[in-house]
């Protein structure tokens, strides 16, 4: 038996292991797992090459097994193996400097969560959970098996033992306080998290199922009725890990079903189907494989649940894609796979890296194309996908300029009467009714069809076309598209009086004098209050509403940029709600109350103010009540 001492350089590098993420001690399994797995694939190339001769791989995997009595965890494979020289290289040097270093650049990183990953610490992480670690290893090549171990201190002993079949076996001698990881549903958890579809299978004990050649016997019954014996069962390796998950393989060779299963397979707690993929699959210059699906979204949806999956060589890593995918498309679900983004760094770094800004960007590409190809091959079901899927497309037009270049081209927008149009339909199909007097398009829109429902009817009645823009961030949006749509315009319906939002030549003369609107316009200004409305006298259709209270459309939308975060101007969000009560002067109600004795203008004045908060459903409370009593005297 040979001893030996592991050269430590960085003082207590045990403790430090220990010690190191406390929180991340469950990743020393993936690590194990990952070397078990590396070891089978690279024995696997080098008899796919010819430099192992007479090796066959077989039936090669990986095992986990729990020794609860024992108070031991078996870690083993069926890949290259070692030989003794191999060993005190690969263990006693490489790994440990390997480590060594990863910890010596971890060491104050410890609460640092924006590391991405923590991968690296390799078989030394094996003594984050153990007291004592044993590795019997046996190579493929003709040499003696042989037994290193370590108590954790920088002390080892290396012996030749017998093994009888090729690989390595990691025994885990579990610590006192990680004795939760020999409990088989901790195990059988991380299993599941990490190498759910890891690249070779991986055994975790036994499962029953049916035996494929037992044939149940039936008899008959003396009643005449058949009975069939029950299924003789058998005992099979319960392998955890799909080996060849759908995003490995080519979009040629799959089908809608297998895109739908592997949803399933990824969210089994994910009940709504998703409305369509993107298979990602690129080599140069960059390797990034996956497959990435529109959900449906609803109002109640979790955005912390069944999120974007990063896996490196079909090994998890994280669910926390910020600053590998870009932050419009994080409601997206999937999985994502490549060995080019780097793990073990922070976020900050992660995203001023080329390699990862190329795959954002390539990302953003594919998902731009495939929607635009959905657009084209089908207008109607892209219409129907509209309503799930418009807040991450305004989302995206508004945050990255080359998405908006493509987007531009097939993002809708819905009118009030159920149709789609895109900003090119707009600026052809509306021009000749909503071009006003100085050549400008002025774009009609609604926030909420039922609330401004009188102001939608009142365009219509005119010939024009209301949008239906309803989503968080339609401020910012129709900011971006005024900007990059010369003569182009977006106005609140109820902004104004439909002719003053769309004003043509013809001008409608009103039925009091200049005198009798001077005497009319302080009149209403004192049963009004002042420092919510702001009252404007305007000729109008005699059958339009006497007043019409409007939201005058800067304010309103600053107040709304400022509050959803960017744009507008700072503390609007806090300045109160200002409104403009249009008073209609060919209304025959309005000469009445120019008319009427001081105690009938003032119920005028509040039957008419009332009805117009009504209709902006701004009357609540103690006004409401009022109304409500003021008018069953009416109609008495």
């Amino acid at each position: 038996m040979a001893k030996g001492n592991i050269n430590v350089s960085v003082e207590n590098i045990f403790p430090l292991i220990k010690k190191f993420l406390y929180s991340d001690h469950e990743i020393f399994l993936r690590e194990l797992i990952s070397n078990g797995t590396d070891a089978t694939l690279k024995l696997q190339h080098l008899i796919t090459i010819g430099e192992a001769e007479g090796v066959e791989l077989g039936d090669a995997k990986l095992e986990v097994k729990i020794d609860k009595e024992g108070k031991k965890l078996h870690i083993i494979d069926q890949g290259l193996g070692m030989t003794e020289d191999e060993v005190e290289k690969y263990i006693n040097q490489i790994a440990f400097s390997g480590a060594e270093e990863f910890i010596e650049k971890y060491k104050d990183k410890v609460e640092d969560s924006g590391i991405i990953g923590h991968f690296g610490l390799g078989f030394y992480s094996a003594f984050m959970v153990a007291s004592k670690v044993e590795l019997i290893t046996k190579s493929y090549k003709d040499a003696p098996a042989v037994k290193w171990s370590c108590d954790g201190s920088p002390n080892y002993e290396l012996e030749e033992v017998e093994k009888a079949e090729r690989g390595t076996e990691i025994i885990l001698h579990i610590a006192e306080d990680s004795e939760e990881f020999l409990e088989e549903s901790k195990i059988s958890g991380l299993l599941t998290k990490y190498n759910r579809f890891n690249q070779v299978p991986i055994k975790f004990g036994t499962k029953k199922v049916n035996d494929p050649n037992f044939e149940p016997k039936v008899t008959k019954k003396e009643d005449g009725t058949e009975e069939k014996e029950p299924h003789k069962q058998i005992d099979v390796d319960n392998i955890i890990n799909n080996t060849n998950p759908a995003w490995t393989k080519k979009p040629s060779d799959l089908e809608a079903d297998d895109y739908k299963n592997f949803y399933r397979e990824l969210y089994p707690m994910q009940f709504e189907e998703p409305l369509f993929n993107i298979h990602l699959n690129v080599d140069y210059p960059f390797n990034l494989t996956g497959i990435l699906y529109f959900p449906k979204l609803s109002k109640n949806m979790d955005m912390q649940k069944d999120k974007i999956q990063l896996y490196q060589n079909q090994v998890f890593v994280t669910d926390n894609v910020e600053g590998i995918v870009p932050d419009f498309l994080q409601m997206l679900k999937g999985v994502i796979d490549s060995p080019d983004i780097p793990l073990n760094v922070s976020r900050s770094y992660l995203q001023a890296d080329g390699a990862v800004k190329k795959i954002s960007g390539y990302i953003t590409k594919k998902i731009a194309d495939k929607l635009s190809s959905i657009y084209k091959k089908d207008r109607q079901a892209f219409e129907g996908y509209w309503d799930d899927i418009k807040v991450i497309i305004e989302y995206g037009m508004l945050s990255d300029e080359k998405f908006f270049e493509k987007a531009n081209k097939f993002a809708l927008y819905p009118t009030t009467d159920g149709q789609y149009v895109t900003i090119d339909e707009i600026k052809e199909q509306f021009k000749d009714a909503q071009t006003d007097k100085d050549g400008k398009l002025v774009v009609l829109y609604s926030a909420n069809k039922q609330a401004q429902h009188s102001f939608i009817q009142s365009a219509n009645d005119k010939g024009y076309k209301v949008l239906l823009l309803d989503s968080p961030i339609v401020s910012h949006l129709i900011q971006k598209l005024e900007s990059t749509n010369e003569n182009v315009t977006f106005v609140r319906v109820d902004a104004d009086h439909i002719d003053n939002l769309i004003k043509k030549d013809d001008n409608i003369i009103s039925k009091l004098s200049d005198e009798e609107k001077d005497k009319l316009k302080p009149i209403i200004e004192a049963a009004v209050p002042k420092e919510n409305y702001t009252v404007q006298l305007e000729a109008m259709d005699s059958n339009a509403s006497p007043f019409i209270i409007t939201v005058p459309e800067f304010m309103r939308r600053m107040k709304e940029m400022s509050a959803t975060g960017g744009g507008g101007m700072f503390g609007m969000e806090n300045m109160p709600e200002m409104y403009n009560l249009v008073v209609n002067t060919n209304n025959p109600l309005v000469s009445d109350i120019l008319n009427a004795d001081e105690e009938k203008q003032q119920g005028l004045i509040s039957q008419a103010f009332d009805l117009a908060k009504l209709s902006q459903n701004l009357l609540h409370g103690e006004d409401l009540t009022k109304f409500i009593k003021r008018s069953y005297e009416l109609i008495k």
